[in-house]
């Protein structure tokens, strides 16, 4: 066997691993992950409630379905006043508690900034020149400026948040003028795998023909401002 055909197998190789093994790795955890919760769930729930006692066999997926009815029923109920004032006394009995306190209040954290990279919390994804001149950061804008930090400032200001890597749940929140930021065109979630990722995961640029920016231009105008 002549040494390029030799070449040419291990590339083949090593691209039906590069296909293959992404597509696996993901059916197998999805797979695990589903037979974990259905395990869970059936062995909280009593056999008259449980739907494969009456089917007669495994219904896989189940249990995600229990859960997902489970927590719209939590959902439901904490939305009310009594159910808002029952959370407040349980959040105020965790932080009373000092190894759960840490544990409640972290996953809380994950779980809240997840829940905004799926929300309106960041409405846009900006790249901005932080901490210093050249060096640039991921950022989500969070809102516009108001109250006390706004009114010391002649120009109009926006809220970014700037995520620390790998953990987004800390980071900074800065104040910049809109035209000091540079909206991007991927999005939120996409944005939150970059950052968490390292930039090992990073997105396609939807617009790869788009012209450099001009910073001398960006820097001379902002001179011109002050």
């Amino acid at each position: 066997m002549s040494h390029l055909m030799l070449n040419q197998l291990r590339r083949w190789f090593f691209s039906g691993i590069l296909i293959t093994a992404p597509l696996a790795l993901t059916l197998y955890v999805t797979w695990s992950l589903i037979t974990f919760i259905d395990d869970q769930i059936a062995g909280l729930l009593p056999a008259w409630l449980d739907p494969q006692s009456y089917a007669g066999f495994p219904l896989p997926g189940i249990g995600l379905v229990i859960a997902a009815v489970g927590f719209i029923i939590i959902g439901a109920l904490t939305a009310g006043i009594l159910g808002r004032f029952l959370l407040s006394v349980f959040d105020n009995i965790t932080k009373r508690l000092p190894v759960v306190r840490s544990l409640y209040g972290a996953s809380k954290q994950v779980l809240e900034t997840i829940m905004a990279s799926q929300s309106d919390a960041f409405r846009e994804v900006v790249l901005v020149e932080y901490p210093r001149r050249g060096i640039w950061a991921i950022g989500f804008v969070t809102g516009s400026t108001k109250g006390e930090v706004q009114a010391l400032s002649k120009e109009d200001l926006i809220n970014v948040f700037v995520p620390t890597t790998p953990n987004p749940t800390s980071g900074f929140l800065l104040f910049f003028k809109r035209d000091d930021v540079f909206v991007l065109d991927m999005g939120v979630e996409e944005a939150v795998k970059m950052v968490v990722s390292g930039g090992i995961v990073t997105p396609e640029d939807p617009n790869p023909d788009r012209k450099p920016v001009n910073l001398d231009k960006v820097y001379k105008k902002r001179k011109a401002s002050t």
